[in-house]
């Protein structure tokens, strides 16, 4: 029926017009927008941080592309992170270094998920300084509350708050049902991670 109903209006039109929307019709509906959040760690060495986000895709309501990686860390890393608090920075991450991490879960967000994730960001990014302390607000605090506020269930297990892996494959393991394989570098599902 819809088709004779398309096939009557198109008649209407001039061939050129005709074909255009023929063509269309024949389209398949574009994918509904949305910013995937892939959470990371690497392992302990000389850069830091240790377990940062990365966010990939296109906001539905204003059509903005997001492609960037959040993480918190020290200002200067020096021998003063083991004495107590330094200044601390937000820290946007280089693709070279999202590469070289380990991937472990995604989680796709509606858009009030995404601004929810975005206002954790920027309330760490204009923290009063000394913002980073090893102890209480390192990477591993700044990961687990951009997870809260995506939608995850974290414990904020002592045991965990300086190991960035361990930490993040217990948030993996309690949120199982709410939580993907991780997003790949080409925006495709990589196998699921321990």
């Amino acid at each position: 029926m819809r088709q004779k109903l398309e096939f009557f209006v198109i008649q209407g039109f001039r061939p050129a017009v005709r074909l255009f929307l023929a063509i269309l019709f024949l389209l398949p509906a574009a994918a509904p927008a949305e910013v995937k959040v892939t959470f990371h760690s690497r392992d302990l060495g000389a850069t830091f941080p240790h377990a940062f986000v990365s966010l990939k895709g296109v906001v539905d309501a204003t059509g903005e592309t997001v492609d960037t990686a959040y993480g918190f860390t020290a200002k200067t890393l020096s021998p003063a992170i083991l004495a107590g608090s330094v200044s601390g920075k937000v820290q946007v991450e280089t693709q070279a270094y999202v590469r070289h991490s380990k991937r472990h879960f995604t989680v796709t967000l509606p858009d009030e998920r995404y601004h929810a994730l975005m206002a954790v960001v920027e309330r760490w990014r204009n923290a009063a300084q000394p913002s980073y302390n090893l102890n209480r607000a390192n990477c591993v605090h700044f990961v687990g509350e951009l997870a809260q506020a995506v939608g995850l269930d974290v414990t904020f297990d002592p045991k965990l708050m300086k190991k960035p892996k361990s930490f993040l494959i217990a948030v993996k393991a309690g949120n199982e049902a709410r939580v993907e394989p991780p997003l790949g570098e080409d925006g495709g599902t990589l196998t699921a991670a321990p």
